[in-house]
């Protein structure tokens, strides 16, 4: 019964898992259902999902297959009730919710947008230590005893000394006997990696806009997650000025202010030096505004950023322009003019949500 039920569970799951790959795009742009995050896991409203099975009544009420029927008679019984309002045309909605890990999450968005598995680059400077079992000593702690080894040494002992009896098979084992499992510790570098999120967050920056970025960030979370045993995430807003945040400020500060991205790409730059070496850590900016910055001195500072030490230090930095009606959008022409061969700058203009799909591929389809 407990093997029908695993395959039962099996099949509603890769039920699951198909309906949503089939539905990936709409999931992806859909801000709800960040909502329903837990720790490792999403909560994810999948309609008209259900497993086929019989169903079966009470005995004896009569209905199709059941004894002879006179034409016209109501196969429901007499004590049915009319309902209230009138008929309607569409079928109901029937929505189930399911649990998803974001492991599982991270699969099918890396298979859907064909998305390579990540080469690090850094590897972080404190290791971590493991201890793998690899022999058998005659010392140790009672916890790590080896009973099965125990009692062999205690055989082979009673029966070299003539004192084990076939027909009265009781083995003692003395304290020589005993046997323990050894271990030896292992130091291992981690391939870590850190994302640091920039965002622009001056008056021209709406609602709608930081909506599309925190949508698109728990995308890129979820992915990079599945690819480092461990990651962290720092967040940084900007509009004349730069400053770190937490998450939370992170996607719901109000906008104001002027734009001045160089103080953004600065401060990114100082947590690099004194945070996270390039030799020892995996590194990737992510910067979203909509492209309009306060001149052209700042412009050409936030160039020689890039070029001097934001994009050799990185394993890849992406720039993602959100539309906005009040954002001039130049930004991400001038960068395509410096950098239109450099391949360690990915940028993508983001106008509306349907987009996200694609710019989270061009973000991460490099597999860097």
């Amino acid at each position: 019964m407990a093997r029908k039920i695993e395959q039962d569970h099996q099949r509603f799951r890769q039920i699951v898992r198909g309906r949503i790959k089939k539905e990936l795009r709409k999931y992806v742009t859909r801000g709800e259902m960040i909502g329903r995050k837990g720790k490792n896991i999403v909560s994810i409203p999948l309609p008209q999902i259900e497993m086929p099975r019989f169903r079966f009544g009470p005995k004896e009420q009569g209905g199709v297959g059941q004894g002879e029927g006179e034409v016209g008679e109501s196969l429901g019984g007499d004590d049915q009730q009319p309902g209230e309002g009138e008929a309607g045309e569409l079928p109901g909605e029937h929505v189930l919710e399911v649990d998803v890990e974001l492991e599982e999450l991270a699969k099918i968005l890396g298979e859907e947008l064909e998305l390579p598995n990540i080469q690090p680059r850094g590897k972080k400077s404190i290791s971590s230590q493991k201890d793998k079992f690899t022999g058998i000593r005659r010392t140790g702690p009672e916890s790590l005893r080896h009973f099965k080894r125990t009692f062999k040494q205690a055989l082979k002992r009673q029966i070299s000394m003539g004192q084990y009896d076939p027909d009265d098979p009781f083995v003692v084992p003395v304290r020589e006997d005993r046997r323990y499992r050894s271990w030896k510790t292992t130091v291992e570098p981690e391939s870590n990696a850190v994302i640091i999120y920039m965002m622009d967050v001056s008056g021209s920056m709406g609602q709608e806009q930081k909506e599309i970025v925190r949508i698109e960030s728990f995308w890129i979370d979820t992915w990079l997650r599945s690819q480092y045993k461990s990651i962290e995430s720092r967040y940084i807003v900007h509009d004349a000025t730069a400053k770190e945040v937490d998450q939370h400020t992170f996607f719901h500060m109000r906008e104001s202010g002027g734009t001045k991205i160089s103080s953004a790409y600065e401060l990114c730059n100082r947590m690099i030096e004194e945070e996270f070496p390039p030799d020892e850590w995996n590194i990737y900016p992510f910067h979203f505004s909509d492209g309009d910055n306060w001149g052209g001195d700042d412009t050409r500072r936030c160039l020689e950023l890039l070029e001097g030490t934001l994009l050799p230090r990185s394993n890849v930095f992406c720039y993602g322009q959100v539309k906005s009606a009040y954002g001039s959008g130049q930004f991400i022409k001038d960068l395509r003019g410096a950098f239109a061969e450099n391949e360690d700058l990915i940028m993508s203009e983001i106008s509306s949500r349907d987009e996200i799909y694609e710019s989270i591929k061009a973000f991460l389809g490099k597999g860097r």
